[in-house]
């Protein structure tokens, strides 16, 4: 059983920035896409962006702009670079792997506040 593992998360003040980690505990192959969500208190999950198997990049219009996703494969890495951030981006950050029979494994999650 593939497990991911968040990290990076913690308390920033607004306009500052944070870069998570999603690592696997093994190789994952037949990757389809690979993805962040997040959920604030209160409210549902929701997507953040997406990285698909052929690099291309896809992101929320409330991130856009100023967070980057990208992955590593030879390190079973995932890693989500947030700039600017905003008090509305405070939420428990999830990494997401969906494979080509979409099959899906989800980190346990990590939380990122912004405070002043």
């Amino acid at each position: 059983q593939v497990q991911l593992v968040e990290s990076g998360g913690g308390l920033v003040q607004p306009g500052e920035s944070l870069r998570l980690s999603c690592a696997a505990s093994q190789t994952i192959w037949s990757i389809n896409t690979m993805a962040w969500y997040r959920q604030a208190p209160g409210k549902e999950r929701e997507w953040v962006a997406r990285i698909s198997s052929d690099g291309r990049t896809y992101y929320a219009d409330s991130v856009k702009g100023r967070c980057t996703i990208s992955s590593d494969n030879a390190k079973n890495t995932m890693n989500l670079q947030m700039n600017s951030l905003k008090p509305e981006d405070t939420a428990v950050y999830y990494c997401k792997v969906v494979l080509q029979n979409a099959r899906d494994f989800w980190g346990q999650g990590i939380q990122v506040t912004v405070s002043s």
